[in-house]
């Protein structure tokens, strides 16, 4: 992309803080331990919010900072939102959130040009998109054009409107949640838009030692906004930063290799594109740094194939009180026992 089809949105004000916040960056000196400790405790805080999901947290975090972009899936009532504010509280970003409905136009969201009689000519006013952290709340509410309207955003961090094209600020994650195909009222999203979350997490009902937590504690709305922010943006991209460093053996390269060679040796999967390879092993990279460690394992890509393949693979979300009996082995959880760790 060329300078003169790039243009900052550096006259409006909150654009310009981000901007300040992202040329700071080149100032911080590279303390992955010292960050990590503060992830832990980032960990912590939102575990009091979310109750009795720590695995899904922890997946959701891991996402965040290997850069990718995250959906939830679940019933409405479960809690998405309130881990998605979590997150954008205690990681100090920006945040905007957005309701989808299905009357709602790409413009809502991007933003629109408004001719200004002034200065005789249109004038650009950012959508809620311009921001670090954006929520999009039952995204599968809204038309498929509407939805479409994310997908340069989420790919290449940049909107384009009437010609120009205008630059997110950094970092930029989407959440997005969804309500159950079974429900009335939604558009499926498209396989080239779940391609675009690196994760796809369901939250599932709270253990009943949980739920009298909930019925006996504090409203979780007043527990979100007593939340302090335990990172900022530039420990952000310092975490990220420090995702790219976690090592990964060869050994580990070829488990992962086996593990993508089963989803495409049946016709009962699409297969990992090369994308879903590479989301893979950032997503464990990154649940190897939030866990402290400073390599990968095995057990690291295990933690989050699930989260990573599912959706890739053709798994469609079905509530779990639709289900008779145990839940089914997922796509992925079948294929992971299919395949040996060392050969």
């Amino acid at each position: 992309m060329s300078q003169s089809h790039a243009r900052h949105l550096s006259a409006t004000a909150h654009l310009t803080t981000f901007d300040t916040a992202t040329d700071s960056t080149s100032k911080v000196t590279p303390d992955y331990a010292g960050n990590q400790q503060r992830i832990a405790r980032l960990l912590a805080h939102l575990n009091q919010v979310v109750l009795d999901k720590p695995q899904v947290v922890k997946l959701a975090l891991s996402c965040v900072l290997a850069g990718g972009h995250l959906l939830l899936q679940d019933l409405p009532g479960m809690g998405k939102t309130t881990l998605a504010q979590g997150l954008a509280q205690l990681l100090g970003l920006s945040f905007s959130r957005v309701q989808f409905t299905n009357d709602m136009l790409p413009a809502d969201i991007l933003g629109m040009s408004i001719y200004d009689q002034s200065k005789l000519s249109f004038e650009f006013r950012a959508g809620p998109i311009f921001t670090q952290l954006l929520l999009a709340d039952e995204i599968n509410r809204s038309s498929p054009k509407t939805q479409s309207a994310l997908l340069e955003a989420m790919e290449e961090r940049q909107v384009t409107q009437d010609g120009q094209t205008y630059t997110l600020p950094k970092p930029f994650f989407v959440i997005a949640t969804q309500n159950p195909l079974q429900q009335a009222g939604v558009y499926p999203l498209p396989e080239s838009q779940l391609d675009r979350f690196l994760m796809c997490l369901s939250l599932g009902y709270p253990s009943p030692a949980a739920e009298r937590a909930l019925l006996q504690g504090q409203d979780r709305r007043a527990l979100l906004n007593s939340l302090a922010a335990v990172l900022d943006t530039e420990a952000v991209l310092l975490a990220i930063e420090g995702v790219e460093q976690v090592f990964v053996a060869d050994v580990v390269l070829d488990y992962l290799q086996r593990l993508v060679a089963k989803t495409r040796s049946s016709q009962d999967y699409h297969g990992l594109s090369p994308r879903g390879v590479l989301s893979l092993k950032r997503a464990a990279q990154a649940y190897a740094y939030v866990s402290g460690h400073s390599e990968t394992t095995p057990e690291d890509i295990q933690a989050v194939f699930a989260a990573v393949t599912d959706h890739r693979l053709g798994q469609r979300f079905i509530p779990a009180h639709i289900i008779s009996g145990q839940a089914p082995q997922t796509m992925a959880e079948r294929i992971m026992a299919a395949v040996p760790v060392i050969v």
